[in-house]
């Protein structure tokens, strides 16, 4: 399972990709590099030059990210990163395309999205526990109901707002 912060890192990467999509022609040449950049980036020495503009910003975007980090924040991304490499290939494929299928959302959507992830991690484990578990003993027309609902923009319940 993704972890909070891992979510949002995925949703903020999600609403840059435009912007690093903007910044793929200016990619730099290996020798235009920060010599910061290159360290980070130095498995790549090699072969940077011949990859696309689109790979090497996006490449480059993580690699100051990364420099951006505090050591427990690289610390914590290494971490994430085992976790993500001991996943099953299926699993990483569906965690990939629902990825994809989140950056096609329109930014409203997806704002309302945030603000229900943000909504149900506020929750206390034990409740999430249970509307996981409600969730999955839902019957496949509910589910749909309640995923159109929420399109709509309706609010989930919680509380203060008619929650349990």
């Amino acid at each position: 399972m993704i972890t909070r912060r891992g979510m949002l890192r995925l949703l903020a990467g999600a609403a840059l990709a435009p912007v690093v999509g903007a910044r793929a022609a200016s990619a730099p040449a290996w020798d235009e590099l920060a010599p910061e950049e290159r360290r980070v980036l130095r498995r790549l020495a090699g072969r940077w030059d011949s990859l696309p503009p689109e790979r090497r910003a996006r490449l480059l975007a993580g690699a100051r990210r990364w420099l951006a980090m505090t050591p427990a924040e690289r610390a914590h991304a290494r971490r994430q990163l085992e976790r993500w490499r001991r996943l099953p290939p299926e699993r990483r494929a569906r965690i990939r395309e629902r990825l994809r299928r989140l950056r096609r959302l329109p930014p409203e959507e997806r704002r309302r999205l945030l603000e229900r992830y943000r909504w149900f991690r506020s929750l206390p484990p034990e409740r999430r526990r249970a509307l996981r578990r409600r969730w999955r003993e839902m019957p496949p027309e509910r589910r749909r109901m309640l995923r159109e609902r929420w399109r709509r923009g309706h609010r989930p319940r919680g509380p203060g707002r008619g929650g349990r």
